[in-house]
């Protein structure tokens, strides 16, 4: 996956690439998926539409990643931008292709990316 321009290293992407690569942004289409690594209250309370959720807990632990983020392209984000790079190295040593979310979910609810709740209504960064 090529990030463009990088906003902080190898791997990173910035919100709006993010945005981009998962097609949550104007005019793009999505070739990558995103994957959200934070825990399922903070899931709950608010997460990018369309993002499929899969704690840093859980994969530490060996899980699999869920049927429809494997063979994909990974854009992993979490609240701020330390679970995801964790991830990213865990991902990265299953051999995935995966790049972080620099800022996280906090990032992408400050550039007024959508956050939806567990309910599909209006969701906060928790």
């Amino acid at each position: 996956m090529t990030s463009g321009p990088n906003p902080g290293g190898p791997g990173r992407v910035s919100v709006q690439q993010a945005a981009a690569l998962t097609g949550h942004g104007a005019a793009t289409r999505a070739d990558a998926l995103l994957l959200d690594v934070r825990e399922p209250w903070e899931w709950q309370a608010g997460h990018a539409p369309g993002a499929v959720h899969m704690p840093l807990s859980a994969l530490a632990a060996g899980a699999g990643l869920p049927a429809g983020a494997q063979a994909r392209p990974l854009v992993v984000i979490c609240r701020s931008g330390d679970r995801s790079r964790q991830a990213v190295e865990l991902l990265a040593v299953r051999g995935a292709d995966a790049v972080e979310v620099a800022g996280g979910m906090e990032e992408w609810a400050g550039a007024g990316l959508p956050v939806v709740n567990a309910h599909g209504g209006s969701g906060t960064v928790a």
